[in-house]
């Protein structure tokens, strides 16, 4: 019988948990959870604040999952160091777990620039963790002036998530655009105008300089009053356990595509890590949910014996801020083909006979068709791509694709 053990108790750990058990049914599991909380789909945190689910509907798999799945879970509890010598996993509380194979699953912790007077703030926030939405809750008011540092994804899920609670939002980034990791320029702005006509005032292309207790200098001289500051300017992948036993690190913690690190018997997958992003050509940090659980189940058959690779990574989003939604997925690169509205965009991006990226907003039915396009690099001579580009249907492929890839009768 197997030890194995993961670091973390997210969308990852599940993906490796999964992955063990279709392998090997009988070997112990031990999941490592700094949390305290039974594992919940975190972009769903700003949903619990508006009231749009519940802590049971959260759950990321049904209640009875660690039980079927043969797991103890150490709630509360976070690994302090590796031993490799002696292949055990040594908790805050002194606790060694021992291990035949780990996975870190860590995830990543927000980043807290060093802003002058951050210490005078009393009611500060981050906004990554069920604890912090719990946090946030509890601090706001019908009267709050809310000031969230950062305008990309955390920041505005956030804002939307306290939307209707409070007085004023506003939302301030150094970049000159909301959103500026996953939207180009016309795309922001128009995500960025509907947001602003529910009331969230931006500012752009400035950030603070130094606080004043409820009130933030900004570098431009200008002063923002507030009384609840929300930090959300990003994050940090959890790199140091295999930082600390010589594991290569760059960013993320650098993983194959059998999400095997530099060292033996050590596997990382989710959001600490870094894969290869096959649009780019390089390795990324793709912090992103469907990765993740993909990573997971890759790194848990392997950890079991199997053989599986997840080579298939791209950065994607599917996001909707009041109503208004969108997805995005690859790169901004290459032939563009544009269809533009007042309220919606698309914009397919083509390279070398290749789909290599998307962006869509008010139009995102059946883009899984456009993900795959990417994550197949099938070539677009292979298919009816005029008629792809208008409407994303299954009648574009050839006959016979279609039967491989959909099954069925075509």
């Amino acid at each position: 019988m197997k030890n194995f053990v993961i670091i973390g108790n997210g969308v990852a750990a599940v993906g490796c948990i999964e992955g063990i058990r279709s392998i090997d049914k009988e070997s112990k599991i031990t999941v490592i959870s700094e949390e305290k909380h039974f594992v919940y789909g975190r972009p769903l945190i700003s949903y619990f604040l508006e009231n749009k689910t519940d802590l049971e509907r959260m759950k990321y798999r049904d209640s009875d999952f660690y039980e079927k799945m043969g797991c103890e879970v150490l709630y509360g509890r976070r690994a302090e160091k590796i031993d490799t010598d002696s292949k055990r996993v040594i908790l805050d509380n002194g606790t060694e777990v021992p291990y035949t194979s780990f996975c870190v699953a860590a995830g990543s912790s927000p980043f807290i620039p060093p802003f002058e007077g951050l210490d005078s703030v009393k009611k500060k926030f981050t906004f990554q963790t069920l604890d912090d939405a719990l946090e946030l809750e509890k601090a706001i008011n019908a009267d709050s002036k809310v000031l969230i540092v950062g305008a990309g994804l955390i920041g505005l899920k956030c804002a939307e998530g306290i939307y209707g609670r409070v007085e004023s939002i506003t939302v301030c980034d150094l970049a000159d655009r909301i959103l500026s990791s996953i939207f180009d320029a016309d795309s922001s702005e128009m995500m960025k105008k509907h947001i602003e006509s529910k009331g969230i005032k931006f500012i752009l292309g400035d950030t603070v300089s130094r606080f004043e207790k409820n009130k933030a200098i900004m570098k431009s001289g200008k002063e923002v009053k507030f009384d609840i500051l929300v930090i959300a300017v990003g994050v940090r992948p959890n790199t140091a356990l295999v930082k600390e036993i010589g594991g290569e690190v760059n960013r993320g913690i650098i993983v194959n595509d059998r999400m095997e690190t530099s060292l033996p018997d050590i596997y990382s997958a989710g959001d600490c890590t870094e894969g290869n992003d096959i649009t780019a050509g390089e390795k990324k940090v793709l912090a992103l949910l469907p990765n993740a659980y993909m990573q997971g189940h890759a790194a848990g058959v392997n950890m079991a014996g199997g053989d599986e690779v997840f080579d298939k990574a791209i950065p994607m989003n599917s996001i909707g801020f009041f109503g208004l939604h969108a997805m995005t997925a690859g790169v901004s690169d290459g032939e563009v083909y544009e269809e533009k509205t007042d309220t919606s965009l698309k914009r397919l991006f083509t390279k070398d006979d290749r789909l290599v990226g998307f962006i869509l907003i008010g139009i995102t039915e059946r883009a899984g068709i456009y993900t795959s396009l990417i994550r197949e690099k099938t070539p677009l001579s292979t298919l009816n791509f005029d008629l792809l580009k208008k409407i994303a249907t299954t009648a574009s492929f050839a006959p016979e694709i279609r039967r491989k890839k959909f099954g069925g009768v075509v």
